[in-house]
């Protein structure tokens, strides 16, 4: 017997780590055990404190600018994408670079600078700021590409021919709220061309159509990420549109506003593409210490998704 209140505790499947980020990951590493420490890293290689924390101990420096990274040492580029000027800069600095950027955001790159070579003018749908969308529209010179927020931001919309335009999306938004804005482009400009296979990526998909599964069950959602990380921000909208009472985003147990989880009988938890499991471990242990808790998994879908590292980081020292 237990005196501790009875909880439902659902665990979202898939969640954490997408093939992008663990082949970025591995990539540090591999760098680390192959040319000793210090392996510059341009920008956090995934938005997870824990998992840069981690990098950091074990030989990775963190910058922001090339500048920042001696001749002599290599340098790794983010699994977000990085703008064009900069992977040029190092090549005429003669740097040992190697990026790290997800195949998935390479085919954004790939499609916007195929688009641009074919005389499209390109919308694209993200989030202003962010590194991928900054990375992104980096392909292209200044002022080529028009970032596109809400519906909203639609109607200021004015291609030079809107019978040559075309859009493409950040890789971690929201599906639904990514659909309607398509949709409004689509209104207003019939003729605009969208990718042949949608740019959000399946691990954000995923794990959004499995906050959407278990939201019906559950009177809190629990997401493990980092406050950058945009997918998981993304799962605490979605799960909160989904009609969750309160869905919170921590970046790990400590952060859990235990007072929130008085009188709630079921929990939903899930971790954004960029949370190792060890993190989602750690917080089910925690409520366990709080109530008794009783564990079912919702999986939706299975990954297989494996992404190589370059062969530069695969083949012998």
């Amino acid at each position: 017997m237990t005196d501790k209140p009875p909880l439902m505790v659902y665990l979202a499947a898939p969640r954490g780590f997408c093939a992008g980020v663990d082949r970025a990951i591995r990539m540090v590493e591999t760098a680390i055990e192959k040319f000793g420490a210090p392996v510059y890293v341009r920008h956090e290689i995934v938005h997870n404190k824990f998992v840069v924390d981690g990098l950091r101990d074990k030989g990775a420096v963190f910058v922001e600018d090339l500048d920042d990274c001696p001749q002599d040492r290599p340098v790794i580029f983010s699994a977000h994408g990085s703008p064009k000027s900069v992977i040029e800069a190092a090549k005429r600095r003669d740097m040992f670079a190697v990026d790290a950027v997800c195949p998935l955001v390479t085919k954004v790159h790939m499609e916007i600078i195929r688009l641009h070579r074919q005389g499209y003018a390109i919308a694209m749908i993200g989030h202003a700021g962010h590194v991928e969308v900054l990375g992104t529209m980096g392909q292209l010179p200044p002022g080529t590409v028009s970032l596109v927020e809400t519906v909203a931001d639609v109607a200021a919309l004015t291609p030079a021919d809107p019978e040559k335009f075309a859009y493409v999306t950040q890789t971690t938004l929201s599906v639904d709220d990514t659909a309607e804005i398509i949709a409004a482009l689509k209104a207003r400009f019939p003729a605009i061309l969208g990718p042949g296979k949608e740019d959000i990526c399946y691990a954000t998909t995923n794990r959004q159509e499995s906050v959407k599964a278990i939201a019906p069950k559950i009177d809190a959602l629990v997401v493990i990420g980092a406050e950058n990380s945009s997918n998981s921000k993304r799962l605490v909208e979605v799960g909160a549109k989904a009609g969750c009472d309160y869905a919170v985003l921590v970046p790990r147990a400590a952060a859990i506003d235990w007072a929130r989880f008085d009188g709630v009988r079921s929990v939903g938890i899930t971790a954004g593409a960029s949370a190792p499991e060890v993190l989602v471990t750690e917080v089910v242990d925690a409520f366990r210490e709080r109530f008794d808790v009783t564990v079912e998994v919702v999986e939706t879908a299975v990954e297989t998704v494996e992404f190589k590292a370059p062969k530069i980081l695969r083949a012998p020292a």
